[in-house]
């Protein structure tokens, strides 16, 4: 057969239509979707259902913590109010509160979505290994490029959750010392003693000196002269101790009797006595001050001096009088007029003449 033959044979060959060929597909697609169509519908009502629970349940897991926190700040006013404000700063406890708070809400509401999205994501029949397996390398390149910021928030975490220090609590934080104004996760806000607002990030914190926990020690060192009556200055100074204790507003922060300790020091002119007493936390200072104030009036009117002596005039009159030869100034040969000496310093007189 030919070359030409062939082809007119092909040419007469029945071919099925356009519109066949539609129709054939539109079959193929109705048999698809007829046998799909409920498998649509139940993935489809389950991510709806996953995705519902999850909302519910994140809104009622954020409404008990709310719920919790605010009852512990009731709780805390209620205590504040009967101890009247003495042992228990209600403030402290709200921001604590608020912040344990917050912390628990955005765990919360992570581990909630994360879960309903990782279920979601199954159930449309995504593999999971690969997004996991990314998602854990860019959370630790994010780790290592905000560490300082995870070190920040974790270490503010702890912070608040062991309760180390809180808002009114003077502190010893290393970098700054001051009066804690704000708690936050990352950072705490102090007030120094000159007025000045000090950001202190928490991960920057490595020691925690708190001065208002528990109770504050005021001590006050009285110097004295070196002959003085020591036991006459004693019960002096636990006089004003015994005083101080019983007037207002002194009787509520002293939490114990002034306390004469003894010698602290002692040198050629003066001794040093120590004067503590326990005080009320962050009181410390005012207490010290006042106790200070109130010794010196008290053996000024005994007459009782303080301090060592003037050197300048009093040891100079002690010496005279020691020795009174000590202001006499030594001889000198150019003081007799018959010594080599003072012949050799004398002017040669007009007109004499010089020997061989």
């Amino acid at each position: 057969m030919s070359w030409s033959a062939a082809l007119v044979a092909a040419d007469s060959t029945p071919r099925p239509s356009s519109l066949d060929e539609a129709q054939k597909t539109a079959n193929d697609a109705a048999g698809w979707l007829e046998a799909n169509w409920s498998v649509w519908i139940s993935n489809g009502l389950r991510i709806v259902l996953i995705i519902t629970i999850a909302l519910v349940l994140r809104s009622l897991v954020r409404r008990g913590i709310t719920k919790l926190i605010a009852r512990m700040n009731r709780t805390a006013q209620a205590v504040d109010n009967a101890l009247g404000g003495i042992l228990v700063n209600a403030e402290r406890r709200r921001q604590r509160s608020e912040a344990i708070g917050s912390v628990l809400r955005s765990v919360a509401s992570f581990l909630i979505m994360g879960t309903a999205a990782l279920t979601v994501l199954s159930v449309l029949k995504i593999n999971l290994a690969p997004l996991l397996a990314s998602a854990g390398v860019a959370g630790v390149a994010i780790g290592f490029g905000a560490r300082n910021l995870v070190t920040d928030f974790l270490s503010g975490v702890f912070m608040i959750l062991e309760d180390q220090y809180g808002v009114g609590d003077e502190i010893d934080a290393g970098v700054a010392t001051g009066t804690v104004v704000e708690v936050g996760l990352r950072v705490t806000k102090l007030r120094g003693a000159n007025g000045a607002i000090w950001y202190v990030r928490n991960g920057e914190v490595k020691r925690i000196g708190n001065l208002s926990q528990g109770w504050a020690m005021a001590e006050v060192d009285v110097t004295l002269r070196y002959d003085e009556d020591l036991e006459r200055a004693r019960r002096v100074m636990t006089e004003v101790g015994e005083e101080m204790a019983k007037s207002a507003p002194w009787d509520e922060k002293l939490w114990e009797p002034v306390e004469v300790m003894g010698l602290d020091s002692v040198s050629l002119d003066s001794v040093v006595v120590r004067v503590q007493a326990k005080a009320a936390p962050g009181e410390a200072a005012a207490v010290a001050r006042e106790l200070r104030w109130r010794i010196k009036g008290a053996l000024d009117a005994a007459g009782i001096r303080m301090g060592p002596p003037p050197a300048a005039a009093e040891g100079e009159a002690a010496d005279a009088t020691a020795d009174p030869s000590a202001v006499v100034a030594p001889p000198s040969v150019l003081a007799n007029p018959t010594s080599a000496q003072s012949l050799a310093t004398a002017p040669i007189p007009p007109g004499a003449t010089l020997g061989k």
